[in-house]
Order: structure tokens, then C-alpha cells, then sequence
């Protein structure tokens, strides 16, 4: 009876590593695909793009406007924001993870007249990474 239970056991544990391993893969997967559509859609100024990534309300912070806002009401401010200082280039510097899952990046918005350090934090809600916290501060050169 013993050996018996032994078996299911190690079947047990080897179901749930391999559930645990393939639930970090589908993770980073997952994290390397937001990255890159919320890179792109920043590149491309695309308000309404980047917004499809927003939690229901957003931490949004730009010169002159901080604050939590609807999806709908972060996309508007940043459809402005994009008209007021258009990219010339985005790069993410950095990226990252922590152990609650959350996925963060840090990177570089040039337009033509200021540059902006870049953070935006996304979080797993039912299972899909979504923005929670979005950052453009200016910086001195």
C-alpha cells in the first residue's frame, strides 16, 4: 500500500511542477508580448492602441495632469499628451519582475523638444497582464 501511495505522490508532484513551469513560461510569454505592443503603440503615439492594455482605471502621470483615471479618460489625456510632445524615439531601458507577478518597464520617450523617463506597471487580471500605473516625467538634459 505504501509503494502505491509513494507512486501517486511522485505523479502528483510531477503534474504540479510541470502545471507550475509551464504557468512561468505562459508568464513570460505573456510579458514579452505586452512589452512589445505597449512599445509599439508608444512609438506610434497611438492613444487609443495603448489603451487596450489599461486596467479599468490607471495611475496616469504626464506634465501637468496626475492622477487615477478610467481607461476612456487616460486615453484622452494621452491622445493630448502625444500631440503635444510627439516621439521621436522610445527605447525601454530596463524591465522586470516581481514576485506577485507584477511586470514593470523603464524606458526613454524623446520628442523633438524633451526627453521623459518611461515606467508603466502591469498586473495579471483573469489571467491577462494589463497596465495598472503609466509614467511620462520629464527630464533635464
Amino acid at each position: 500500500m505504501n509503494k502505491i501511495n509513494n507512486r501517486i505522490l511522485g505523479i502528483v508532484f510531477k503534474i504540479s511542477v510541470f502545471v507550475f513551469l509551464s504557468l512561468i513560461v505562459t508568464m513570460s510569454a505573456s510579458a514579452q508580448d505586452i512589452n512589445g505592443k505597449v512599445t509599439q503603440a508608444i512609438q506610434s503615439s497611438n492613444a487609443t492602441e495603448l489603451s487596450k492594455y489599461f486596467n479599468n482605471s490607471i495611475d496616469l502621470t504626464i506634465p501637468g495632469s496626475e492622477g487615477t483615471y478610467s481607461k476612456v479618460q487616460a486615453e484622452q489625456i494621452l491622445k493630448s499628451f502625444f500631440a503635444k510632445y510627439p516621439p521621436v524615439t522610445f527605447t525601454i531601458n530596463h524591465k522586470g519582475s516581481s514576485n506577485d507577478g507584477s511586470v514593470y518597464a523603464i524606458g526613454t520617450y524623446k520628442s523633438s523638444s524633451i526627453t521623459f523617463r518611461t515606467y508603466y506597471l502591469t498586473k495579471s487580471i483573469g489571467g491577462q497582464l494589463l497596465i495598472h500605473q503609466l509614467k511620462f516625467e520629464s527630464r533635464e538634459e
